[in-house]
């Protein structure tokens, strides 16, 4: 019998229809389901009505493997103290990007002033999770003792079978307040690939581990395959018929993410507190944040669909 994860980024229906209205006058633009990689799609993009928060909502079902296709997933960690960057990810603290290369891995306890750091061996070598098995014990919330002290890395090939539903409005409806994000998918990709909140760094860093993305802001994890914490402008992307930044794919609630820089490198202004505003061309929309924040989307403005992942 298949295993199901089902994780969904929810509201008490409740608290949506006592504190949550619907805001007409705001411009939004339908989701366009063409700018998807129709090849990552399984089974094509269908249309179904769903009830979302007491809103019965036509949404487009997009079921995907979650992996990426334009660009190579990996690397995480590196095998040893003498690894250099080509060979590692990268990390976050205090709003910056970090090399996890093998100096990187070896200075540790000096980067966080905690001598209880050393994910290396005597030889120089990295412990670093091999296995699916391996995978499951340290990519969780309460690591097994043994994994502590390890660089974790997860492969996309052990959670390949996997498939995550997005379900996603396909006109998008502006409301207020803004709602905070739950733990699961926040938005999607061209590729298929999951948008997802911020990472857990507090829990990872408390068992003296550290889970590297790749360059692409993206890594594995059991319970959503291969997804991304940051946007590095490594997948497809909609250029824009002026200066505003491009398209990179679309948030749980239908409205479209874009990346962070305009095309003469300025950062958008009259951000609201989502990270998000609105123009005549595109209506409300968001802009992901910088690789450094661990924060692609802060919060969402609109009525929010689900991710489901089955195993």
């Amino acid at each position: 019998m298949k295993k199901f994860f089902f994780l969904i980024v929810a509201i008490s229906i409740s608290s949506c229809k006592s504190n949550r209205e619907t805001d007409k006058s705001v411009k939004t633009i339908p989701v366009n389901k063409d700018y998807f990689i129709v090849e990552n799609i399984i089974g094509g993009i269908t249309e179904e009505t769903i009830d979302l928060n007491g809103v019965e909502t036509l949404c487009y079902i997009i079921k995907t493997h979650s992996q990426a296709t334009e660009h190579k997933m990996g690397p995480w960690c590196p095998r040893h103290i003498e690894d250099g960057i080509e060979k590692a990810g990268i990390w976050f603290e205090n709003n910056k990007v970090y090399d996890v290369s093998g100096h990187f891995i070896a200075n540790l306890d000096e980067f966080y002033n905690d001598n209880k750091w050393k994910l290396y061996r005597e030889d120089g070598s990295i412990k670093v999770t091999e296995t699916k098995e391996g995978c499951l014990s340290a990519a969780k919330p309460n690591v097994e003792e043994e994994f502590h002290n390890y660089c974790v890395e997860c492969l996309p090939d052990y959670f390949k079978e996997q498939v995550t539903t997005f379900v996603i409005p396909v006109n998008p409806q502006y409301q207020n307040p803004s709602r905070k994000l739950g733990r699961n998918g926040v938005g999607i990709a061209f590729n298929g690939v999951k948008f997802d909140p911020p990472a857990p760094t507090h829990a990872i860093l408390a068992a003296h581990t550290i889970a590297p993305l790749d360059d692409h802001g993206g890594h594995v994890n059991p319970h959503g395959g291969y997804h991304y914490h940051a946007v590095t402008g490594s997948t497809k992307e909609i250029e824009q018929p002026d200066s505003h930044s491009p398209m990179i794919g679309y948030a749980i609630d239908g409205f479209g993410i874009y990346g962070l820089l305009d095309k003469n490198g300025n950062n958008p202004t009259d951000l609201d507190e989502c990270g998000g505003h609105s123009d005549d061309l595109r209506g409300y929309h968001y802009h992901a944040g910088a690789p450094g924040d661990n924060q692609i989307l802060k919060c969402l403005h609109g009525l929010s669909g689900y991710t489901e992942v089955q195993e």
